[in-house]
């Protein structure tokens, strides 16, 4: 059963069509946890109606690559003006980052399990107040660039889905990505508002607004940089 039916939406598979299901115990803890975790399906049910969903209009700040949770859980608590909503593929990850948000006492963030090439399904032109992408896999080798999510696909799809005069934020330990997404800004209506080399050392461009991860909590530790780029989508 593919995960990817006929309708170009992206599904969960079921427990049962994976050849040994308790294999990886968070196949069916990420179906049985319910909200604020959603299972593929739930997140394609939603559609973009996520007003319905969190029950009111407010800005959708989106992260894609929600991790272990830190970034989500804290900026959503710090936040409960916005609606935050965490994209992420692997059942673990989903389920880790829904105990955050649990722990966290909010009620205005949901992760989702979803194929990061088919978020239009959930992201509608114009909708998203704030872009978040936190430690995206560098893939360093030369022969495997064509894997690197910064290409122009995918560009054009943050600048679609970002409402004009929102921002992006990468935070990231491959410069190559910040120079990749730099270079791809040009003849789109993006424009890079802010940069620094060594966030722990120089601050990141947006300022205090922001959560250390576990990921970049490690560099820090180790004295090595993490690099910033902030992205403004064009009015």
């Amino acid at each position: 059963m593919s995960e990817h039916p006929k309708d170009g939406r992206f599904r969960d598979k079921p427990p049962e069509a994976y050849r040994d299901p308790d294999l990886n115990p968070y196949l069916k803890l990420h179906r049985e946890f319910g909200r604020p975790a959603l299972t593929a399906g739930d997140a394609a049910a939603i559609g973009h109606g996520w007003a319905t969903e969190f029950g009111r209009a407010a800005p959708l700040h989106v992260e894609i690559g929600a991790g272990n949770g830190f970034f989500l859980s804290g900026m959503s608590a710090a936040h409960p003006e916005q609606d935050w909503l965490g994209l992420e593929i692997r059942f673990k990850r989903v389920v880790q980052t829904a105990r955050k948000l649990v722990a966290a006492g909010v009620s205005n963030a949901r992760v989702a399990r979803y194929d990061g090439r088919q978020l239009d399904d959930l992201l509608a032109q114009g909708s998203v107040a704030g872009l978040y992408i936190n430690h995206p896999d560098p893939w360093p080798k030369d022969r495997h660039a064509k894997n690197r999510l910064f290409h122009p696909d995918f560009v054009d799809a943050c600048a679609r889905w970002l409402a004009p005069g929102a921002r992006l934020r990468l935070k990231t330990d491959f410069v190559g990505h910040i120079e990749a997404l730099t270079a791809l800004t040009d003849g789109r209506p993006l424009a890079v508002v802010g940069r620094s080399d060594h966030i722990e050392r120089d601050g990141a461009p947006w300022g205090e607004d922001d959560v250390v991860t576990n990921y970049q909590g490690k560099f820090d530790r180790r004295g090595l940089p993490v690099y910033a780029l902030w992205v403004a989508r064009d009015g």
